[in-house]
């Protein structure tokens, strides 16, 4: 008798990242851009704090954010707009 798992065996065109949800952390970024023009991202929270590169960067590989334009004054700096699937991912 074959064992049942909850395992999910994926097609080449479909990914997990559409099935995920954003982290606190991510949702409170993501929610950020939903009011502002563009969708731009905040570099800082609320309280003035920078917002953690892993958070950003683990969004842009999620597909919910898109680096907007290079700074050349803070190049370190990932200026960052929402992204249709990030808008859906917070909704």
């Amino acid at each position: 008798m074959a064992r049942k798992t909850n395992v999910v065996r994926l097609t080449q065109n479909e990914t997990q990242t559409s099935e995920r949800k954003p982290t606190t952390a991510q949702r409170a970024w993501l929610i950020a851009g939903l009011e502002q023009a563009g969708g731009k991202l905040p570099l800082f929270d609320f309280q003035g704090q920078r917002i953690n590169e892993r958070t950003i960067k683990s969004c842009i590989d999620q597909g919910w954010a898109e680096p907007w334009f290079h700074n050349p004054i803070k190049p370190d700096w990932l200026v960052c707009k929402l992204t249709e699937p990030g808008r859906d991912a917070v909704r």
